[in-house]
């Protein structure tokens, strides 16, 4: 079974701060973006790997490449004004059967999480990685009140989220609007059932300066 990977890129980092989009931002010395891409290929030195970067950052990212002898084979594609027309983009390039999308800043994904999606999709057709919830949650009825609901009947999504490569075009080939979510919200705008995996509880999105500390304590453990 032939294996893609699309990895998401375009982000600015508003929320980090500073310059420099956090999927360039260095981990121990390395663009916390080569620790993404090595994941995929430690789980299959064969998987397809497409990276969405933002046009006007193609360049850097050849440049760091080259200046850190970056040698895992992956093919770049200009991404689009949303996630969304990223992904459309990325798609049309890719060729295998199964078709995952990560989010490049969680570089802490693992293998066992990776495996289990692709396993998944491949026996099903979907496959979403996610955590139970671990804080009580509530409820906004308005801006004044709220109620209790049970954290059992909920779980945080994370990524990759695996397709069959029919079923993600498909969803695709749906408009633009302002709800999707992810991938998966897309998928189920077509009625088809998403099914979920155990994901890892260090694969966290990284958002924020404390979330690289994070990253930062992780590597060094």
């Amino acid at each position: 079974m032939e294996k893609s990977i699309i990895i998401t890129a375009g982000g600015i980092g508003k929320r980090m701060g500073g310059s420099l989009p956090k999927q360039f931002l260095p981990i121990q010395g390395r663009p916390l973006l080569f620790y993404t891409i090595d994941r995929f290929h430690q789980y299959d030195p064969n998987i397809e790997i497409l990276l969405t970067l933002p046009e006007d950052w193609r360049s850097y990212w050849e440049a760091l490449c080259k200046e850190f002898s970056f040698s895992i084979p992956h093919q770049v594609i200009s991404g689009g004004k949303e996630r969304y027309h990223s992904i459309q983009l990325a798609l049309a390039h890719s060729t295998g059967n199964l078709v995952g999308v990560h989010d490049g800043v969680r570089p802490f994904v693992s293998i066992e999480t990776i495996a289990r999606c692709y396993e998944k999709a491949q026996l099903d057709g979907s496959a979403v990685p996610v955590m139970p919830i671990k804080e009580s949650l509530r409820k906004l009825n308005d801006k004044l009140k709220s109620e209790s609901v049970d954290r059992s009947a909920y779980r945080s999504v994370q990524t990759p989220q695996v397709f069959e490569r029919s079923i993600l075009l498909n969803a695709y080939e749906r408009p633009f609007h302002d709800a999707i979510t992810d991938d998966a919200s897309l998928v189920e705008e077509n009625r088809t059932t998403i099914y979920l995996v155990e994901g890892n509880e260090e694969n966290i999105k990284i958002t924020t300066p404390l979330d690289m500390a994070f990253c930062e304590f992780l590597l060094s453990n």
